[in-house]
């Protein structure tokens, strides 16, 4: 008996399909690394840690958080498409690196589609219309107003490449001109609202909502279809004065391409049961964010998707590539 489990188990490892099922059922063996395109302390490095917590506890194998901030989130998913279709190297990232940077640069130096393998999305975030707490404008309505008023003259600032879609697609879907003040990054541009020299910015709800709430900045709606919990009292934009308006940021976790589906589903169990955990609905609360997963296939599909969004509103907005 001994001798045919033996001819068995070799005639099974001689099977082309046997190191992926011996990957798959053996993953995690050794520690994952989850690389980040945005600094420490950023959202999406908040919410890798929270995850890669809920995978320590789940496997015992540790999660090292790579940051490799810079280039618009560049730098990471070249890192990641590059590196060993194992499992090992996790990339959490945004729309950023997977719907904007393609229309936003013309190279990028990855292909968002054919270098990865999609695992799963991990949540959704909205945004924040905000002003200064002087400011005239105290609903959406009277800041449409006055833009129509002067076409080009009121001035909106962006930091990143959600908030600066969802000022060009707000002006658009409002048919209002305002014109648009680049920063390197949201804080920058909150600090010069804050100074009084821009008028408006849609930030990401983790940016903008403890502005709000200190009292420093005044909100005039959120980029969701339906009230915030965290903003009380503030209206959708859609319902507020520019009827259909809905705009979001997204996370998502991608491995490279050609990793084996065993690895891969394994890895999405792990991602989705993570985005129960407390520690990311901590995240989620604080943040203004929820949960959102999807299949392997239903990642592919929202990306594509959300690219064709994302490059409508950025052509039709004059951005020309960098």
């Amino acid at each position: 008996m001994t001798t045919r489990r033996i001819a068995l188990a070799a005639l099974i490892a001689a099977l082309p399909w046997a190191p992926a099922v011996r990957a798959a059922d053996a993953y995690p063996s050794k520690p994952i690394t989850f690389v980040v395109p945005f600094a420490a302390g950023s959202a999406t490095d908040s919410l890798a840690r929270a995850l890669g917590q809920s995978i320590t506890a789940e496997t015992k194998q540790p999660v090292v958080v790579d940051n490799k901030a810079g280039a618009s989130g560049m730098l990471a998913a070249q890192f990641v498409a590059r590196a060993a279709p194992d499992g090992y190297t996790v990339l959490i990232s945004t729309n950023t690196t997977h719907a904007a940077n393609e229309h936003l640069y013309k190279k990028i130096g990855y292909d968002p589609v054919k270098d990865f393998s999609p695992v799963t999305a991990l949540a959704k975030g909205y945004q924040v219309l905000v002003v200064h707490p002087n400011s005239p404008y105290k609903t959406v309505g009277e800041l449409l107003a006055a833009a129509k008023k002067t076409p080009g003259k009121l001035t909106f600032g962006s930091g990143s490449a959600s908030s600066r879609v969802a000022g060009e697609l707000f002006t658009q879907m409002a048919g209002i001109q305002m014109l648009h003040v680049p920063y390197k990054s949201n804080p920058l541009a909150i600090t010069d609202l804050l100074g009084g020299q821009i008028d408006m910015m849609i930030p990401d709800t983790a940016t903008g909502v403890p502005q709000v709430k200190s009292g420093k900045l005044r909100a005039l709606g959120v980029t969701s279809t339906k009230p915030l919990a965290l903003l009380p009292g503030v209206p959708p934009i859609a319902e507020a004065g520019v009827k259909g308006y809905e705009m979001s940021y997204w996370f998502a976790a991608y491995l490279p391409a050609h990793t084996p589906p065993e690895v891969v589903n394994r890895l999405h169990d792990l991602l989705v049961a993570g985005t129960a955990s407390p520690a990311a609905k901590s995240f989620f609360e604080s943040g203004g964010s929820e949960a959102f997963t999807t299949t392997p296939d239903g990642l592919a599909k929202f990306q594509v998707e959300e690219s064709q969004k994302w490059g409508k509103v950025i052509k039709a907005a004059g951005i020309e590539p960098e």
